[in-house]
């Protein structure tokens, strides 16, 4: 009996299939930490105890440009969850990169605020209160999400240790304090009675949730300096975020003592006010501490060759919350110090901004910054 002999069929393998859109493929969320750090400009630079002619202005072009590009980024962002989603997973599950999911939350609530500060002369009040409405609902949701979804990954799926403690776990518990700052914002154009106490005290609630997770949290990044040694050059500039905690924590306080008299009755509207400075005080006096050590390890990490990465971003919004800290206590306080203080932070705030901007660019323009990181 014959036996015939049937050659299996071999069919190629697929070949793998090209990614769209190739140059979304490496862009992170901490791409939102320039559009923070550009919001901040218009809503530290509307607020200052100095204003000189065409100020405001240079404000709403600022506060423009910070919303043209929150438009871009939500876009590109989209089309990286869209065609590389894999990637997106990969960053959500990688410890160096997840906590900068918390940077969405504050480019839209840093947007959302300047929108209603000084957005309002170019659109108008009425869409400007819609605008930052929206932004601050979307911002606050999503911040309160990374501020359990971060830290829980960081528990059950990130293996990390405490020498890999950087200020960047910072981000994602910082959101609320944001929300909490500039959430007051609204509280005027709320009806009077339960909706603006219950934004207020909301906020407040915002505020202790994100301090009390933040001083939690600080110990492990300063234990890690002492006993570990400094950051790595490209991370060095990552230290001022330790100032966003502080500056804005500061802020919320003074923000929530201005709408306190509107929004609940004696005698809680004049202790929040006194709250305001014994709380503000002492803590901007630890960020000036902070900012001196900060800008001591910035100064050795330049001499030892830091070249430019996207952690520069880091050298604007915090500092611009120190900004914002400032020019509330010397509204609270009627001290010129604070006033000069404010001024002095908002002239760094502009040249950590013109730096981070300028090399931002050359990086696009370049293609170097969207990459594959080394």
């Amino acid at each position: 009996m014959a036996t015939t002999l049937v050659r299996p069929r071999t069919t190629a393998a697929p070949a793998p299939r090209a990614h769209k859109a190739p140059a979304l493929r490496h862009l992170g969320p901490n791409w939102y930490a320039s559009v923070m750090g550009t919001a901040i400009i218009a809503n530290a630079g509307a607020t200052l105890p100095y204003q000189f002619p065409g100020q405001r202005v240079a404000c709403q072009l600022v506060w423009a440009l910070s919303a043209a590009a929150l438009v871009v980024l939500l876009t590109a962002r989209a089309g990286h969850w869209l065609y590389h989603r894999d990637q997106a997973r990969a960053h959500l599950l990688e410890p160096a990169v997840a906590p900068f999911y918390g940077c969405l939350s504050m480019a839209l609530l840093a947007v959302g605020g300047g929108t209603l500060i000084v957005g309002k002369d170019l659109i108008g009040t009425e869409a400007a209160v819609a605008v930052d409405a929206v932004l601050f609902t979307a911002g606050t949701a999503i911040g309160l999400l990374m501020a359990v979804l971060v830290p829980y990954l960081m528990v059950v799926r990130h293996k990390v240790e405490a020498g890999q403690a950087t200020p960047v776990w910072l981000l994602p518990l910082v959101a609320p304090m944001v929300s909490a700052a500039l959430g007051p914002l609204l509280i005027p154009h709320l009806p009077a009675g339960q909706a603006r106490e219950a934004m207020l005290l909301g906020c407040y609630a915002l505020f202790g949730l994100s301090l009390l997770a933040t001083l939690l949290m600080l110990p492990l990044i300063l234990g890690r300096l002492i006993t570990s040694g400094p950051l790595p050059l490209l991370l060095t500039p990552t230290l001022f975020l330790v100032l966003g905690p502080l500056g804005q924590s500061t802020t919320a306080v003074n923000q929530l003592a201005d709408m306190a008299p509107g929004a609940i009755g004696a005698p809680y509207a004049g202790a929040l006010g006194a709250f305001a400075v014994v709380y503000g005080v002492p803590v901007m006096g630890f960020a000036l501490l902070w900012l001196a050590l900060a800008a001591a390890m910035l100064v050795r990490a330049a001499r030892g060759g830091m070249g430019f990465a996207m952690t520069w971003w880091a050298l604007t919004f915090p500092v611009g919350t120190c900004v914002t800290g400032a020019a509330g206590l010397a509204r609270h306080t009627g001290l010129t110090a604070f006033a000069w203080l404010a001024a002095a932070l908002f002239l760094v705030l502009l040249i950590a901004w013109a730096a981070a901007a300028v090399h931002t660019l050359r990086g696009l323009y370049s293609g170097r910054l969207l990459r594959a990181p080394r």
